[in-house]
């Protein structure tokens, strides 16, 4: 009796399971569309707050301090790969903030 109701519980979690990924095909291309706006927000290092640049991945308040503390001293960023020289952003986490971060020049009407 136990067997028969282990395999059924498989089987119905077989089920549902495939009754979700049907419900996720269809929902795919909505995700996407919600999604795409966000991708179109890059940061950019050369306005963004303390608090917009923590919210980035592996970048907590005290790295998101330095940044805008190098922004401060050393001027406009010119290229995103001089995000490495503030201390604590190696390699790695450059990597995974290339394609969230951009170094558009400040709109000439914030002054």
């Amino acid at each position: 009796m136990r067997r028969l109701s282990v395999t059924s519980v498989i089987a119905l979690v077989l089920l549902l399971a495939g009754i979700s990924s049907q419900a996720g095909a269809q929902a795919a291309p909505q995700e996407k569309t919600a999604s795409q706006p966000a991708a179109a927000a890059l940061v950019n290092l050369n306005t963004a707050t303390a608090a917009d640049l923590a919210k980035l991945p592996g970048i907590g308040p005290a790295v998101a301090a330095r940044i805008v503390e190098y922004r401060q001293k050393n001027g406009s960023f010119k290229k995103i790969e001089e995000l490495m020289n503030v201390k604590g952003i190696g390699e790695k986490t450059f990597l995974k903030l290339k394609p969230l971060v951009t170094v558009a020049p400040p709109k000439s009407s914030e002054r």
